[in-house]
């Protein structure tokens, strides 16, 4: 994980899985349900995508300890299987309103029978945020790297 500025995080990970297989597991709700959260206690009560440029998605993980779940709603800007997906991404308030907006750029580089993975967040408004959003999304990417090693 590194920051190219303090609003941007970047963070990449190779899967031992093909790039469609993958692009798939990023964009196939049922496949969304077995991996999208930070940690493997906790679970993804809802993965919705309607996967076109200027479709809709919203996915959301809840803990073990938690009374409300963590759900997070945008549109996809960019759509290009297997290699792109750019969209938008917005948490989900206590009120019903939307927190700031900020955009995610994933790639999906084909190296061999493996796939490189990179997520570029930016827009985020801070160095915690930015911070905050890294530690969530090492923890998917761990989730997903379970999920390639279960053979699923």
């Amino acid at each position: 994980m590194s920051a190219t500025d303090v609003t941007v995080l970047r963070l990449e990970r190779t899967f031992d899985a093909p790039a469609h297989a993958v692009f798939d597991a990023w964009t196939n709700p049922e496949v969304l349900k077995r991996w999208w959260s930070v940690d493997p206690t906790w679970s993804t009560t809802v993965a919705e995508v309607d996967l076109r440029d200027g479709g809709s998605y919203r996915l959301s993980m809840k803990g073990p300890d938690e009374d409300a779940p963590h759900a997070v709603r945008g549109r996809y800007l960019r759509v290009a299987p297997p290699e792109l997906l750019e969209y938008t991404w917005a948490w989900e308030q206590g009120d019903g309103q939307l927190g700031p907006e900020s955009t995610v750029t994933v790639r999906f580089l084909t190296e061999g029978e493996r796939t490189r993975v990179t997520i570029e967040h930016s827009g985020l408004t801070s160095p915690e945020s930015r911070d905050r959003h890294g530690e969530g999304w090492a923890g998917c990417m761990t989730s997903l790297e379970r999920l390639f090693e279960q053979g699923d």
